[in-house]
């Protein structure tokens, strides 16, 4: 009968420890970057944030490269719940709600710590709030970077220098737009063509943040580079909402905690390495212009129509909220 008993609680206990080792909960987070870049790196800080706050109750798996998927499948998975958590471009989040597209518009702001401003206030916070009604869980902002054009016609110094240059673009319609108004011939073209297509001169040029020019080694295959600064770029972090919502508190706040910690730590990434990408980009052979305020002027008047014309697909109250937000924070 003892022996029964002991044979029974053996089972007991083996069942009960192997229950608990497999109670862990498993995020795993789908990104489009590289791993050499700046904002996978901040993701990889978030994991350890995540793993060693929760006493590795949660474990964070990263799939970078695209691995789940193109953007939108990504963002779609996440608001099933078949994955957890997703980075992904803020335009693309503008196909369920045209709200987001107005953060990508052309020159909306002065500065990259004006954006920053303006994501990290109430407008920024409102904005993350409209994510419920996909079914996600809007975290913050992950920097992109500020978009410069690189090209191999001529250094573009003034509108008219865009005049004929077939520019790779994003597919979205705002940036098309925005080079279409400059006199630029706007050829959108998936990211991971781009480097050869710029080798055998299918386009004259493309235009990405410094780190991606950078990382994706686009400077071997261009000649000029023009710190345009004509749209800054975030990505959203986001989970999906059911799953959060099942969590306990404790791990909810956790996670908003540490994506808020990971995107100081990502702009102290961007701050100490921006400098020294330039120089590698200029060592290689690249003519870079830094244009002055007045010339950045120049652009952006020439595309105040593009911003304008976005006003009614947005939505006029989201609109004018997001350029008063802007406009409070060039003034302080």
């Amino acid at each position: 009968m003892f022996k029964k008993s002991a044979i029974c609680l053996g089972v007991a206990l083996s069942v009960g420890l192997a229950f608990g080792a497999s109670a862990k909960t498993i995020i795993k987070l789908g990104h489009g970057t590289n791993e050499q870049f700046h904002m996978h790196r901040a993701i990889e800080h978030f994991k350890e944030l995540i793993e060693t706050g929760s006493k590795n109750e949660l474990e964070v798996q990263i799939f970078p490269n695209s691995q789940l998927g193109p953007d939108r499948e990504m963002i779609e998975s996440v608001q099933t719940g078949i994955l957890q958590m997703a980075v992904s471009p803020s335009a693309i989040f503008a196909g369920w709600d045209p709200a987001f597209a107005v953060i990508e518009l052309p020159y909306m702001y002065a500065s990259k710590q004006i954006a920053l401003d303006v994501m990290n206030g109430p407008a920024g916070k409102d904005m993350l709030n409209r994510l419920d009604n996909q079914g996600l869980v809007g975290l913050g902002y992950l920097e992109l970077g500020m978009r410069n054009i690189t090209n191999n016609v001529r250094p573009i110094e003034k509108p008219e220098d865009l005049k004929g240059v077939k520019l790779r673009t994003m597919q979205v319609p705002a940036h098309v737009d925005t080079f279409t108004a400059l006199g630029a011939n706007p050829t959108p073209m998936n990211f991971g063509e781009v480097y050869s297509a710029l080798q055998q001169g299918v386009i004259d040029g493309q235009e990405n943040p410094i780190a991606i020019i950078d990382s994706q080694r686009f400077y071997e295959v261009q000649s000029n580079l023009s710190l345009t600064g004509h749209v800054f770029t975030v990505y959203l972090p986001v989970v999906s909402k059911p799953f959060f919502d099942g969590l306990p508190t404790d791990q909810q706040q956790l996670i908003r905690d540490a994506m808020a910690k990971t995107a100081d730590y990502q702009q102290g990434l961007v701050n100490a390495e921006e400098s020294e990408q330039l120089k590698r980009i200029e060592a290689s052979g690249v003519k870079v212009m830094n244009l002055s305020p007045e010339q950045r002027a120049t652009f952006s008047e020439m595309t105040e129509g593009v911003r304008a014309q976005y006003r009614d697909t947005i939505g006029p109250d989201a609109y004018d909220a997001w350029v008063e937000a802007v406009a409070k924070a060039t003034a302080e």
